[in-house]
């Protein structure tokens, strides 16, 4: 199976870098509905340029419109489909399973990739997206190589080799959206992960080896590449589109080479120099990640979440004027350099030799001085964090070439050229030639014309001349042919595009119903039995243990995890549901709701989960009263609930800190059957209880404090009719409290 290779593209000099350095595809995003708002991006004079820049060279563009979608965005987005489908983008990467759906009908031969921020691990989701129509997946990165080898299906599957990590599963962080209002799910995610954290025990701080706790090494897969290449992947993703573009065209570059390399049965390996330039554009240092199984200190770097560049040498002594350095590796004037205790940085402009001259650069063993102009203080390790010789040496790449066939023939006065790419065919003629009055135009000299491609995007792979002496034709006229049929050629490559074929959106189905509900997310017996003495309507128990205790109560449901790689046999059951391989492989026999995990944020998305026969459906907690009512005046409100109170999980981990931090790493962790309680504390003093479960070993952190929609609840009950708290670890009075101030203000 052929592979693609995936770069991303967040200007179009990267698009550029990408594409020379070879990539098979790219994928980028335009202004708005991608997953990093925070990118250069591309509005739609751009969009319509890279998309012919790509095609022209034989590659293939996918665009980014990945964000959740409310309703007052749905035509905007509609249209902008529409905008790229017309355009000739070769596929669409999305998230909201709502819009999944429309686009799906309204662009019936457009391919939808299915974002990594749609949370897909598993083997049922992917059977569920498949019914979709979707044509690709991109897995989440906390699945390994095993398991992806395990995946029985006919859709494409893409996964990421190199780039940054996200330490909670993809579109289920709600860290950075509920801390500074800006949405992960939304393309605004501010990297709450790369922020310093303390661990606490109790009430104590655990001492760590760094203040980093979230934040993940780059990935890194160029030591695997023949077991990816033997794998059932069919696209590496290289992440990046907030990086510069050298850099995005030095790794694109260095895995077409290891990829070609593997095809050619040659060595599959890097350089000694690839490996320190890789180092030196960008690394927080680097993992194989949960591909490859990584876990604990292998996976993460808490002592910096940023570029850390390449070691160079040893500051020997300072003082307020100069910076005396010993090098074990070469500096150029202009290179970034950074003091890697202190943290102090620079760019080196000026470098003095011993003599106290200035220099341009030195090398490995040599000893330079630096003007002090950071205040350094203290014997420290020098690193480099941009070469600016390898920029000036990326900036100026080689421009991809595309083979092309090139045949003349003459036919009275008539010159025909013909140009074939292996695709595309441009015949072009015109009455151009002459009787040779004296000497004629020889086939060499039309050859070395129709040769003259220097400066267009081909290069002949063979050229056929039937031309016959004594004939005569001005060079002039000549090139002017090569260049329509060039130009002609080109053209066609540019505006290579699928028929585009639209349907009308059909209206929404609006159901309401009177029926008021109570609902309420336990934890524990105590809190299940204050709902059960309250009569709440419908009681979630996160415990499975305690679910079969109290099945036989009507009211009472399982809130099964939403990563969920071991589906347990369950009939009859009543299930709340986080992800949607549980639609799959439950709806048949038990009796299903959805819970907040599935990003509900627009009317298309309930319309969606209703035909999949969920009865209750949990809104996303990122919809405001606005989008809620929004919803509410498209499709009703029946089915719909709202979290109105409750602590909230900001993220959902494989990454077990405690396991790394309190156990040391050790495969036999009793850190849970301890009883001691965890929490991170942020720079400002919150606390946020950390929560690891013994059936799935994942880890749970959850915000500081408890959300709640008081200020809404006036307009709220007049809108819906299902509300929700979700406990943490209230005790049986505190939870009856709640039940009752609650049922008071909803007039339940």
């Amino acid at each position: 199976m052929k592979k693609e290779l995936l770069a991303p593209a967040g200007s179009f000099e990267t698009l550029k870098q990408a594409i020379h350095n070879g990539a098979d595809a790219v994928y980028l995003a335009g202004k708005n509905y991608g997953a990093r708002k925070f990118a250069n991006n591309f509005d739609e004079d751009e969009m319509v340029k890279a998309i012919k820049y790509c095609h022209l060279y034989g590659v293939k563009i996918y665009v980014t419109v990945n964000t959740l979608i409310y309703d007052n965005e749905v035509d905007g987005f509609i249209n902008y489909i529409k905008f790229l489908h017309e355009n000739g983008v070769d596929a669409v990467i999305m998230q909201d399973l709502g819009m999944i759906s429309l686009v799906r009908k309204v662009f019936p031969n457009l391919d939808i990739h299915v974002s990594t921020q749609a949370h897909t691990h598993n083997i049922e989701q992917i059977k569920h997206l498949e019914k979709l129509g979707v044509t690709r997946v991109v897995i989440a990165r906390e699945t390994s190589l095993e398991d992806i080898k395990k995946l029985d299906t006919n859709l494409e599957i893409e996964a990421f080799i190199h780039g940054a990590l996200c330490v909670c599963y993809s579109g289920q962080c709600l860290f950075s959206s509920m801390l500074l209002n800006r949405s992960g799910n939304r393309g605004e995610c501010a990297g709450i992960c790369r922020l310093p954290f303390k661990l606490l025990e109790n009430d104590k701080e655990v001492n760590t080896d760094g203040e980093y706790l979230l934040s993940p090494k780059e990935l890194n897969t160029t030591s695997h590449i023949e077991e990816l290449m033997n794998s059932n992947i069919t696209s590496f993703k290289i992440e990046g589109r907030m990086k510069n573009p050298t850099t995005i065209g030095f790794i694109v570059r260095m895995y077409r080479n290891l990829i070609d390399h593997y095809e050619k049965g040659e060595e599959v390996r890097l350089t000694a120099e690839e490996e320190k330039n890789l180092l030196t554009l960008f690394n927080r240092e680097y993992t194989s990640g949960y591909l490859f199984n990584e876990s604990g200190k292998s996976l993460m770097n808490i002592k910096s979440p940023n570029h850390i560049g390449v070691e160079i040498g040893k500051v020997i002594d300072v003082n307020k004027d100069k910076i005396k350095i010993k090098l074990s590796d070469d500096l150029n004037q202009e290179d970034g350099i950074r003091f890697m205790e202190s943290g102090l940085g620079m760019i080196a402009n000026f470098i003095y030799d011993e003599k106290d001259k200035l220099i341009s650069g030195a090398k490995s063993g040599d000893i330079i001085y630096l003007d002090n102009k950071i205040d350094l203080r203290t014997l420290d390790t020098l690193n480099k964090t941009t070469s600016s010789t390898l920029i000036r040496e990326l900036e100026n790449y080689n421009e991809k070439k595309i083979s092309i066939d090139i045949k003349a023939s003459v036919k009275g006065n008539s010159f025909s050229l013909v140009l074939y790419d292996g695709i595309n065919t441009v015949n072009v003629s015109d009455d151009i030639v002459e009787v040779a009055i004296n000497s004629g135009t020889s086939v060499s000299r039309i050859e070395e014309q129709l040769l003259k491609l220097g400066n267009t995007p081909f290069i002949c792979n063979n050229i056929d001349i039937d031309i016959k002496d004594n004939i005569f034709v001005p060079i002039s006229k000549l090139n002017e042919l090569r260049r329509q049929a060039v130009d002609e050629l080109i053209s066609i490559r540019e505006n290579t595009k699928k028929e585009v074929i639209i349907n009308e959106i059909e209206p929404l189905f609006k159901e309401d119903d009177d029926v008021k509900e109570l609902n309420v997310l336990v934890r524990n017996e105590e809190q299940l039995k204050a709902c059960l003495d309250n009569s709440i309507d419908k009681i979630y128990i996160t415990d499975s243990i305690l679910y079969d205790k109290y099945k036989s109560n009507n009211n009472v449901y399982l809130r099964l995890d939403r990563v969920n790689n071991r589906y347990k046999d369950l009939n009859n059951s009543k299930l709340l549901i986080g992800e949607t391989g549980s639609i799959n492989k439950y709806s048949s026999n038990n009796r299903l709701s959805g819970d907040y995990y599935l990003n509900v944020t627009n009317s298309y998305t309930l319309d969606y989960f209703r035909k999949n026969n969920l009865e209750n459906i949990t809104l996303s907690t990122e919809c405001n009263i606005d989008n809620i009512k929004d919803i509410v005046s498209c499709v009703g409100n029946k089915n719909i609930e709202v979290i109105i109170y409750g602590r909230l999980e900001a993220m959902i981990m494989k990454y077990c800190p405690l396991k790394m931090l309190i156990n040391n790493d050790n495969n036999i962790c009793s850190i849970c059957s301890k009883g001691n309680k965890y929490y991170l504390k942020d720079r400002n003093n919150e606390i946020y209880p950390i929560i690891s479960d013994n059936t799935n070993h994942l880890t749970h952190i959850f915000y500081y404090k408890n959300y709640n929609l008081d200020n809404d609840l006036n307009e709220l009950r007049n809108t819906v009719n299902k509300f929700r708290l979700e406990l943490l670890d209230e005790d049986y009075n505190k939870t009856v409290n709640l039940i009752k101030n609650y049922k008071t203000l909803l007039n339940i």
